[in-house]
């Protein structure tokens, strides 16, 4: 099969996956919509007005796109490496609240604070990723269990610090738990006054942007594409394959940190506990539907952050809930999942098969 077959080929089955799947989630919300009342179209209507409607909306479009931009990178990294950070939440959760304690207890310059601000927020989640790196490497622990199980560690790990630093009271409910808002002089730029589009997302750009130059054009990321692909080749062919798994682990958690920060100093302005809704599993399902490609995560990212954004309007205009959007995202992430490929070829197979048992029986 020449390279120009093979793409046509790909094309196909990946054209047939996401039309199928496209067309199975739309079936299945329309009829949750119309299980509870609504009418489909009034229900996407609503998200588009949500998330395109107006200047302001838009601005909340763009505030989402930067966070799924940065976990989707993070995730990119990790998956396209053939390494599985399903640890991303906790990681970010230890960078926004080494944010917060950047932002309100070391004084700065404004241009400077917010970058150091990212800067420690960024540190904070590689040190949380390298605690799964080293129980694989060295206590052979599988990193998908690892990294899962930290994720609640962290979470639980970054209240207890917060309730000890502000001295909470043991009682304190859980959406209480809070740092002392950030100086000034650690908030990032405001790009659409009025909403929470912030510079975030020129740095989560610039990040992909970087991430897609290193992986096409640089010797690391032939190495990182290397151990992805297959861990014995990249062995034989010199690589040295410990060494780049946990510079895998560094560079995810350190962008799942900054995605963290930016939240902290760009957003609520002061480490919040539950802050996240699930950016973490977001960048999981972001990667996923873009097929591990940088330029599927920046597309995916606008979708997935119109999506949000338009999810709050829904709510507020239908008696829908916004986690039927969620919902329905998980859904067309598991319908993509299917080795269509794989279905595909048994099908040709099969009628083969039974083209020649016809002719034998001729």
């Amino acid at each position: 099969m020449n390279k120009t077959t093979k793409l046509g080929e790909e094309f196909k089955i990946n054209l047939i996956k996401y039309s199928f799947s496209l067309f199975a989630v739309l079936l299945i919300g329309s009829l949750l919509i119309m299980a509870q009342g609504e009418n489909p179209i009034t229900a996407v209507s609503s998200i588009f007005v949500g998330a395109f409607g107006s200047k302001v909306n838009f601005g909340n479009t763009l505030h989402w796109m930067a966070p799924c931009m940065l976990v989707g990178t993070a995730a990119l990294i990790a998956f396209r490496s053939g390494v599985m950070n399903l640890g991303l939440e906790g990681q970010i959760y230890f960078g926004a609240l080494a944010a917060g304690l950047a932002g309100y207890m070391v004084e700065l310059p404004p241009i400077i604070h917010p970058l150091f601000c990212i800067v420690v927020g960024g540190i904070a989640g590689m040190l949380w990723a390298l605690l799964p790196a080293i129980l694989r490497l060295f206590f052979n622990i599988s990193e998908v269990i690892s990294t899962l199980i930290l994720n609640y560690i962290a979470i639980l790990l970054a209240e207890l610090f917060t309730i000890l630093l502000m001295k909470f009271e043991k009682n304190m409910s859980v959406t209480n738990i809070a740092t002392t808002k950030i100086l000034d002089s650690a908030r990032l730029l405001v790009l659409i006054k009025g909403t929470n589009a912030t510079s975030a997302l020129i740095i989560a750009a610039v990040i992909l942007v970087v991430v897609y130059l290193v992986y096409k054009y640089t010797v690391v990321g032939y190495e990182l594409k290397q151990v992805g692909q297959n861990l014995k080749f990249a062995k034989i062919g010199g690589v040295n394959a410990s060494r780049v798994f946990i510079s895998i682990f560094l560079i995810s958690g350190f962008i799942a940190g900054i995605c963290g920060a930016t939240e902290t100093i760009g957003v609520n302005y002061k480490f919040i506990s539950r802050f996240s809704a699930n950016l973490g599993w977001d960048g999981v399902m972001i990667t996923r539907v873009a097929a591990n490609s940088p330029g599927g995560v920046a597309v995916v990212s606008f979708i997935w952050a119109a999506f949000k954004a338009g999810a709050m309007h829904m709510e507020r205009n239908t008696v829908l809930n916004r986690y039927v959007i969620n919902l329905l995202q998980a859904i067309f992430v598991l319908f993509i999942s299917i080795d269509y490929k794989m279905l595909y070829t048994n099908y040709k197979e099969r009628k083969f098969i039974k083209s020649q048992s016809l002719k034998e029986r001729d």
